[in-house]
This record gives C-alpha cells, sequence and structure tokens, in this order.
C-alpha cells in the first residue's frame, strides 16, 4: 500500500551537481525543497579519508562508488535489427551512485562548448550546404545560443573554483588560452595547473605545427579558493587518484566540496537516500505532474506529492523515468517519429601513444583528472571541412590523469602479457610512454535511441532501457582523421615509436571509454523533434523540468560537464524569474 506524504514545493530526483545546485538555490528562495536519491549518503570526511580515498583496488577496479547492474541496468544493441541483452558489467561507461552522482568520481574537465556547437545544423547548412550532412542523421540546433548561455557557464565556473586561462575576454583574444573559445566575461576563478614534462613538449611541438596550445580548463584546482556560495576549497596535491574516486584533499570540484556544505544548512530542504523513484505521477488528462512515488529499502512506497518536479538523475534514467511515467511521445524508430528516446550520442575517442628514449623522464604519477595542454584546431567548426568530409570535431589533448599501479602499465607493442619479459617492460616505459588523445563529438542519427526494452524488467516489473547505439560512417572518419592528426604531433614530439588507436567499430559497451551518454529527452525549439522546450521544461507537462546530458541534441568535441552546470543555471534562472511567478508553459506552440 503507497501512503502518501506531506505536498513539498519541489521534489528532486537524483542529488548529483544539478539536483544539489537547483535545491540550494530553491530553498535558499524559501521554498520547501525534498531531493529522493537512490543510492546511499556519500561526505567527504566520511567517505573520502584521506587515509582510504586511494585505493585503487576497492575504488578503481571494484568501483565500489558506481551503479551496480543488479540495482538498474539498460540492454544494449548495436542496430534496430539486433537483439538487445543487458548489461551484465559496466565497462563502456560508469552511471553513478549516491549523492554527489557523477560530479563525484569524474576527472574534472570543465569545458565550454563553441558557439557553433550550440547552432550546429544552421550552421553547417549555411557554410557547405544542407546536402553536407551525413546520412540518417537528426542534427539539429539547441534552441540556446552560447551568448545566452555566457553568464551561466560563468555561473558554475565559479561554483566550482575552475582552474584555466582564458582566451577570450569580451571579445578580445588574450595570449596563453585558447582562441577558438565563445567571448567570456571574466577570467576563470583560479589560474591554470602547473604542467608537466610530457605537457611543455606538447605545447612546443604543436605550437610548431601552427597550432594554439593551451592549459585544459580544470576542476582539480590549482589554489585555494572560496566559492560564491562560501564553501572553501583547497589547492590540488597531483595524487592521481581523481577519475572513480572521491577527492579527500577537497581539491576537486564536486557537490560535496562545492555544495552540499551550503545546502545543508539550509531549513526549507530534506534528502531521502536509498529511495528510488518509481515514476512521476500525472493527472487523468496527463498534463500536469502531481508528485512522485518512490520506494525505501524497507520495500515500503510513498507518495511525495509537490508542485514542482525536477528530474536530475543520470542521463538514462531520466529518459526511463520519462518513458515509464508517460510524459511526452516515445520515439519510433520504424516511423521517425516522436520524442523521447530520441538523438542518442556518445562520444568518440582516438590518438596516438608515443615511446620515447633513455633520456626521457616523464613523471605520470603526478597528476591530476583534467592536467593537461590541449588544441582545439581541429574541433567543431575551427577549420575547413569541405575537404575533409565529415561533420564534427574533436579537442586534441596530451595529458596524463595518472600513473596508478594496477591500471598504468605502459609497455612497447610486441610486449609479452605477463612473465618477467612484460615486468622488465613496464619497468622501462612506465616513464617514457605518453599519449596524445583526440575527444570527439557524435551526430544525432535515426539508428541510435533509447527505449523501454520489450523483454527484460527490474525487480519492480518495470521494463529496462534499451540503447541502440553503434558509430556511423562519420564517426569513424572523423576520429580516424583525429588520431593521425594526433601521431603527427607525437612524432614532433620526439617519439622514437608510436603505436595510433584509432576508433573501434562496432561500438562495444565491454573496454571503458567515458561516461558521457548524451540524449534521449533532448531540448529544443520544435515539439515534434525535442522533449523540452529552451528552458529544459517538458513540452507536455509544464511542472516538469528535466535537468542534465539527456537534453543534449548530439555530442560535442569536449566532456558535458560545464554544458550541464550552464544548463542547470539558465533553467533555474527560468524557474525563478518566470515559472515561479506564473506556472504554465515557458513557450508558447
Amino acid at each position: 500500500m503507497t501512503q502518501r506524504l506531506p505536498a513539498k514545493d519541489v521534489v528532486v530526483v537524483g542529488l548529483g551537481w544539478t539536483g544539489s545546485i537547483l535545491s540550494y538555490e530553491l530553498a535558499r528562495s524559501g521554498l520547501e525543497v525534498v531531493a529522493i536519491e537512490r543510492g546511499p549518503w556519500r561526505d567527504t570526511a566520511a567517505d573520502f579519508n584521506i587515509t582510504t580515498a586511494p585505493d585503487e583496488l576497492r575504488y578503481g577496479i571494484r568501483l565500489e562508488m558506481f551503479l551496480r547492474p543488479a540495482q538498474e541496468t539498460v540492454t544494449m544493441r548495436n542496430t534496430p535489427e539486433q537483439r538487445a541483452l543487458p548489461i551484465r558489467r559496466f565497462g563502456s561507461f560508469l552511471p553513478p551512485n549516491g549523492v554527489g552522482g557523477a560530479g563525484m568520481h569524474w576527472n574534472g574537465q570543465t569545458w565550454r562548448f563553441l558557439p557553433t556547437d550550440f547552432v550546429i545544423r544552421s550552421h553547417y547548412a549555411q557554410r557547405y550546404g544542407a546536402g553536407f550532412l551525413p546520412e540518417g542523421n537528426q542534427i539539429q540546433d539547441w534552441g540556446v545560443t552560447y551568448d545566452e548561455l555566457e553568464p551561466f557557464y560563468d555561473a558554475f565556473e565559479y561554483c566550482a573554483g575552475i582552474s584555466g586561462e582564458a582566451g577570450n575576454l569580451q571579445g578580445k583574444i588574450q595570449p596563453g588560452g585558447n582562441p577558438f573559445e565563445g567571448p567570456r566575461s571574466r577570467p576563470y576563478p583560479t589560474p591554470p595547473q602547473l604542467q608537466g614534462y610530457a605537457q611543455q613538449l606538447f605545447a612546443q611541438a604543436s605550437a610548431g605545427k601552427g597550432l594554439h596550445p593551451f592549459p585544459r580548463p580544470s576542476a582539480n584546482i590549482s589554489t585555494a579558493y572560496t566559492n560564491p556560495y562560501g564553501v572553501r576549497m583547497a589547492p590540488c596535491t597531483y595524487c592521481g587518484f581523481c577519475e572513480r574516486f572521491g577527492c579527500a584533499n577537497y581539491s576537486k570540484a564536486s557537490p560535496q566540496t562545492c555544495v552540499l556544505p551550503a545546502l545543508v544548512r539550509q531549513p526549507g530542504f530534506e534528502a531521502r537516500t536509498e529511495c528510488e523513484v518509481l515514476k512521476v505521477n500525472l493527472t487523468p488528462d496527463g498534463k500536469h505532474a502531481t508528485g512522485v512515488t518512490y520506494i525505501d529499502t524497507q520495500g515500503q512506497q510513498w507518495e511525495q506529492p509537490a508542485d514542482l518536479v525536477l528530474l536530475c538523475a543520470f542521463s538514462f534514467f531520466n529518459v526511463r523515468l520519462l518513458l515509464l511515467s508517460g510524459i511526452g511521445k516515445p520515439y519510433d524508430h520504424a516511423a521517425g517519429e516522436g520524442v523521447v528516446g530520441r538523438n542518442y550520442a556518445y562520444q568518440t575517442g582516438s590518438g596516438s601513444t608515443g615511446y620515447f628514449g633513455e633520456g626521457t623522464h616523464f613523471n605520470p604519477f603526478a597528476a591530476s583528472g583534467s592536467l593537461g595542454v590541449a588544441v582545439d584546431d581541429y574541433n567543431s567548426d575551427n577549420f575547413d571541412h569541405g575537404s575533409v568530409g565529415f561533420v564534427g570535431g574533436a579537442s586534441i589533448t596530451c595529458a596524463y590523469t595518472n600513473g596508478r599501479p594496477i591500471a598504468y602499465r605502459p609497455t612497447l607493442p610486441g610486449t609479452p602479457n605477463w612473465g618477467s619479459a612484460w615486468k622488465r617492460g613496464v619497468k622501462t616505459m612506465y616513464n617514457r610512454a605518453m599519449g596524445v588523445g583526440a575527444q570527439g563529438s557524435v551526430m544525432s542519427y535515426r539508428d541510435n535511441y533509447l527505449d523501454l526494452d520489450p523483454t527484460y524488467k527490474d525487480d519492480y516489473g518495470r521494463p529496462l532501457l534499451r540503447m541502440t547505439f553503434n558509430y556511423q560512417p562519420n564517426e569513424q572518419k572523423m576520429a580516424n582523421w583525429m588520431a593521425d592528426r594526433c601521431d603527427e604531433i607525437v612524432k614532433a614530439m620526439g617519439a622514437q615509436q608510436t603505436r595510433i588507436g584509432h576508433l573501434g567499430v562496432p561500438w562495444s559497451v565491454v573496454p571503458y571509454q567515458t561516461t558521457h551518454n548524451t540524449g534521449g529527452a533532448v531540448m529544443g525549439t520544435d515539439p515534434k523533434t525535442s522533449a523540452l522546450n529552451r528552458y529544459l521544461q517538458s513540452w507536455d507537462v509544464s511542472n516538469v523540468f528535466v535537468m542534465g546530458a539527456s537534453a543534449f541534441p548530439q555530442n560535442a568535441g569536449y566532456n558535458p560537464t560545464g554544458t550541464v552546470g550552464a544548463l542547470t543555471y539558465w533553467s533555474l534562472n527560468a524557474i525563478r524569474e518566470q515559472y515561479l511567478k506564473a506556472p504554465g508553459p515557458l513557450v508558447q506552440i
């Protein structure tokens, strides 16, 4: 039997970056806010103690902080003709579990998407002609521009204390920064991190080839910092335990280090952890949400009424909850119609590894998740695509995220995989190997989408989410072209031998790649091709807003977190300044 609880002003589903920011800002505005989180509470002092946090076996290999498939999984296939099977062990991507979400265990790369990324379809059509776009694409403009989002990028960067070097201040190109970035209103809140020897070689080699190197923006901050919420952070110690780990040093921006200490002091806020939301409840006509139904660890179901429902879960689970709740028309691949599940995308990865001579000594263990030097000359439409025959691009970076003893074992090609020869190979190459990688965009296509699986269900009898995804020829061509550019830079750095890493096709769910899953509940200007309007408000149920990378119409050549943060503040501004004053649709159709 479901028990009904007293009503709240706002119910937030998921307490990661988006959920914590929205909860804090709305609670301090005087609203009663309850956040419901499936995973456990996680706190820096209690969960990431300095003596236990850098445990590679526990966190890096056994993945203690991530979602278990027994809790929730997705089914996967490459093409619509195949039968999808459940993912029994997460590999390619690692969904989060617990308070802090993916912002707890991320590496810390914090990019702003480029101005052309937000108007990509109209931009490419204008410059190259509509026929230049790849076959079967569903590429679309976002419905919001870079200039509109710039103040909200700024808000997120100052919340997180991001370290970096501005390349474009109010339209004026600055030395040492990224000359291709959109204009920013003020510098980064903290200066860039100190770079290592490999990054210095990369900067020299890429500049020698006419490229424009700059320090990668980093949430592993370079100096002590106090953010606008009054939360203090400490400088990074370059320990190399960022991705898959919580930061014991209060140096990596996360909800734990930037928002939660202020949020828990708000008297109007309440968090309920280890409780899973089963559905968003609707009025009989399906046009208004009345709250959510969730289940606790004892198996008791509860109805939490609320005036405003904010879906702030990981991208997959936002989409699944919309489908299970009957919010928005499900995407029908066969008909090419519907919006919820449409435009699922991911990220490409390619590059080159260089092996250097005896006189070279890198220090891969002195690292952080976003330490590195990048070039953006081949990203988005920063270069002429007319001769290369693909759309999209990639950021190219030389970086050490870690030199941890279990997972970091570089060896020359041809070295045995075990035994004394393997041990000698690792010893020889540990501080003489380095990589240059290209993280690339993925466009949206009719054949890449999310829907409910017709066969497999969870413990509560609900269909699992089904993912249909494969890299298309456009992404293959782009990523492999980028790998060749990386190889040219590695050779210019002085490598004696290189190994090119091209894009693996078909896409495999087994090896880790990125947790940059985007789309499925995308934003836009047309209800026929988007689930959300430009303010991340459901077209169909106006008191439901959906946050996160599930709103991306396609993915760019960057990590998504910076844009997720900017969209959160953008939507928050619309909620406070427009919706709460006159509840209803913010965009008329």
